[in-house]
């Protein structure tokens, strides 16, 4: 008997051993792929970075790096204008993540992404304007950065988030007024009149408020509406 000891002792460290190595190996995987990816993410190699981080966010779903990885993947595929991978990605973060430290960013990201999707390629490149269009994703940006804003006041993206807000107001104001424009032109005096009514109320402080209240004052005067005139007339002076 004393002499199997040992030989059961042995066999029992050697299969220790063997079962020590696959997740050795497999957490020097993880570590040399995202290591990877970072490196593609400093370089501007954001396609590759994305490829990359999938295949480990594949692999290792509840690795040392699984949070991190998922947050990096919205990073990339933002930067690569695959939109709708973004917004999934986003969607899944919090909905299995309500309460981590980064959903501020995650939500600032939601804008940004949405904000991308309003874009196109004619208005940035040869600076069309593309007003007449739905700003649906516009929209969705406003509401995202205004519950960046809500949600985490104290968050370093919240002062980004309101000037953004700021800015979509412009271009929601903008699509208004192009619709107004129409009613205008088609002498449908009185929706010209809402639509710019519409401005003047939502969006009080962006320059294209000036522009509505000169299609109320032509609007009203049309209609024979004159104290409606008189009075957008008065504001209209009062305020440019």
């Amino acid at each position: 008997m004393k002499a199997v000891l040992p030989i059961v002792v042995l066999a029992v460290l050697l299969l220790n051993g063997c079962s020590s190595r696959p997740q050795e190996q497999t957490r020097s995987d993880v570590e040399q792929m995202y290591e990877m990816a970072q490196a593609y993410i400093r370089g501007g190699r954001y396609a590759d970075a994305s490829g990359l981080l999938r295949q480990i966010n594949n692999r290792f779903p509840f690795g040392p790096y699984a949070q991190q990885v998922q947050l990096d993947i919205i990073f990339t595929e933002y930067k690569i204008g695959q939109q709708d991978r973004a917004l999934t990605a986003i969607d899944r973060f919090l909905s299995l993540n309500p309460n981590h430290p980064d959903n501020d960013y995650v939500r600032y990201m939601r804008g940004l992404v949405h904000l991308q999707a309003e874009q196109s390629f004619f208005q940035d490149v040869f600076r069309i304007d593309r007003s007449d269009r739905n700003p649906v994703y516009a929209e969705r940006a406003f509401r995202d950065f205004r519950e960046v804003v809500l949600r985490h006041p104290d968050s370093p993206y919240a002062a980004d988030a309101r000037q953004r807000m700021i800015a979509i107001k412009s271009r929601l104001a903008q699509h208004e007024l192009h619709v107004a424009e129409y009613y205008l032109r088609r002498e449908a005096y009185m929706a010209a009149a809402n639509r710019g009514l519409y401005v003047v109320d939502q969006f009080q402080d962006v320059e294209e408020v000036k522009r509505a209240l000169e299609i109320m004052v032509t609007a009203y005067s049309r209609l024979g509406l004159e104290q409606q005139a008189n009075d957008a007339r008065a504001v209209l002076e009062a305020n440019f």
